[in-house]
């Protein structure tokens, strides 16, 4: 059992399961931010635009095959509210992605030139080239 635990916890503190854990709970608090985006204000101006259509009240009841059952309502409205929470979180993502790949590629171009071979490095490298020759 007290293997079991260490081995938990080689993993558990891994560079790469926080990273991980970080990244989620990010993710999380960032997707709430983005809905908030979509509904409270992309939403509202997409009605205005559209005659003031209340895009997640849009619907169709299909009537009951039955007499006295309920009809049966799709809510294509909210289906559409979740697509464009999904695009706009996506979107989002892809820019905050290329802007790091933006920094990453400034940093190894920043990166220094390697150092020159050292005087005795050339003289080790030229007797290793006179030997080859001998051979």
């Amino acid at each position: 059992m007290k293997k079991l635990l260490n081995e938990f916890k080689e993993f558990a503190v891994r560079g790469n399961v926080m990273d991980m854990a970080v990244g989620v709970v990010i993710g999380g608090a960032f997707g709430k931010i983005v809905s908030s985006l979509v509904a409270d204000i992309i939403m509202p101006v997409l009605s205005l635009i559209t005659g003031r259509i209340n895009l997640t009240a849009l619907a169709v009841t299909v009537p009951a095959a039955l007499e006295g059952a309920k009809p049966i309502t799709i809510t294509y409205g909210n289906f559409l509210q979740t697509v464009l929470d999904f695009v706009a979180i996506a979107f989002s993502i892809f820019l905050v992605i290329k802007a790091m790949n933006r920094l990453k590629r400034k940093k190894e171009a920043a990166a220094p030139p390697p150092a020159e071979p050292g005087r005795e490095e050339v003289l080790l490298t030229e007797i290793r080239d006179l030997l080859k020759k001998k051979d």
